[in-house]
């Protein structure tokens, strides 16, 4: 199971975003009840779970589907999901509090608390780009963004995914062809805050960041490569922005 913008499930539920944003708060809500009926495995119903639980009229409801997102998290117990349990833990454990059950809300934040650890991702992991670059050569913090021409980024970014890396090289400002090359990051690292909890649950999209230089260790020619009409949609929602980026 890999995440994937390509994915029937995950396009419902992006449509359902968009609705949100609209302010059609009820077109949007079929439209993850129809994700949560088509999901086809666990990472799927574990997406629509959590996108129908915010829908619901009440606090009884809106745990129940916290709790079965919670589950089938539990059942998945990777790094695609693993960073979503603090937030799923401190949601359960409002909806407890709201319930009037603060023995119940207080195991959950604390558990919530303990799995605020760093990531525990072991990689492969991946940089897409459109520069150049031969093994040994490092990749290092500091460079423009490619979101934001004025911003210089504090933090180097790279995926666990292979295809989020040849996406983020086909987006990836310049002339040159997209690569995507496997590096090896030479200190800590943390989950991107810029995409952890934000739109989907936890960090799916396996996204990292570090202070230290990247290792390029070698280079992949093979992956899922988006249809046009789907990287212009990516292109035309990163041009309309407006949001900030965490640096």
């Amino acid at each position: 199971m890999e995440f994937s913008p390509g994915n029937s499930i995950v396009k419902l539920c992006l449509q359902g975003m968009d609705l949100e944003e609209q302010g059609k708060s009820g077109e949007a809500s079929k439209l993850f009840l129809q994700a949560w009926n088509e999901a086809a495995n666990d990472l799927e119903k574990f997406i629509a779970a959590h996108y129908v639980s915010r829908h619901q009229k009440n606090v009884p409801g809106k745990l129940s589907w916290l709790e079965t997102a919670l589950k089938l998290a539990l059942q998945i117990n990777n790094d695609t999901v693993n960073s979503a349990l603090p937030s799923l833990y401190l949601n359960i454990a409002r909806c407890c509090e709201d319930l009037g059950d603060p023995v119940k809300a207080k195991q959950n934040y604390e558990l919530a608390a303990s799995h605020q650890d760093k990531p525990s991702d072991k990689g492969p992991f991946y940089h897409g780009t459109k520069a150049d670059l031969q093994p040994g050569d490092l990749l290092t913090a500091g460079g423009s963004s490619n979101y934001k021409d004025e911003l210089k980024m504090n933090h180097i970014y790279f995926t666990g995914l292979v295809n989020g890396a040849g996406l983020a090289a086909a987006l990836a400002k310049g002339d040159g062809r997209e690569r995507v090359y496997i590096i090896e990051p030479t200190g800590s690292f943390e989950n991107d805050p810029n995409v952890t909890d934000k739109k989907f649950p936890g960090n799916p999209t396996r996204s990292y960041r570090s202070l230290s230089p990247l290792k390029i260790v070698g280079e992949v020619t093979d992956w899922v490569r988006l249809p046009p009409e789907e990287l212009q949609k990516f292109r035309e929602k990163l041009a309309n922005n407006t949001g900030e980026i965490i640096n």
